[in-house]
């Protein structure tokens, strides 16, 4: 699977904001939804990530900015040992990584100032 690991970068930095579902109005939450490129619910309140942009304009207080970055190799959701190869390697080169999985693919927020050397750790040069 490593061996044919590729990395992409998505365009734009991408803000992570928490918000109790409880205390925005719906028409706001429902702004949220359209525009958020991820979302889990926790305990503590809704998980959003979205366009460093949105975020600003609407005054979301943002928890992490980072770059998007796709692992473009397929792996099975019950494979073992993809999120511990990335994330080791990057923490080994001292770069953050929050991590979240698609049906398809993982995913990667990092640094926005290290995001190129994110991928050069993950995809050397060949």
């Amino acid at each position: 699977m490593l061996a044919s690991l590729r990395v992409e970068r998505r365009p734009g930095v991408f803000s992570v904001v928490s918000v109790d579902e409880t205390s925005v109005a719906p028409g706001d939450l429902r702004a949220l939804e359209e525009v958020a490129v991820a979302t889990l619910r926790e305990a503590e309140g809704r998980t959003f990530v979205v366009p460093e942009e949105f975020a600003h304009d609407a005054a979301l207080s943002s928890m992490f900015d980072g770059a998007w970055l796709t692992l473009s190799v397929w792996s099975a959701l019950d494979s073992v040992g993809l999120t511990s190869a990335v994330s080791s390697a990057l923490a080994a080169n001292g770069i953050a990584c929050n991590v979240f999985a698609g049906a398809f693919h993982d995913h990667l927020l990092v640094p926005v100032d290290q995001a190129e050397r994110a991928i050069s750790v993950l995809q050397p040069r060949r």
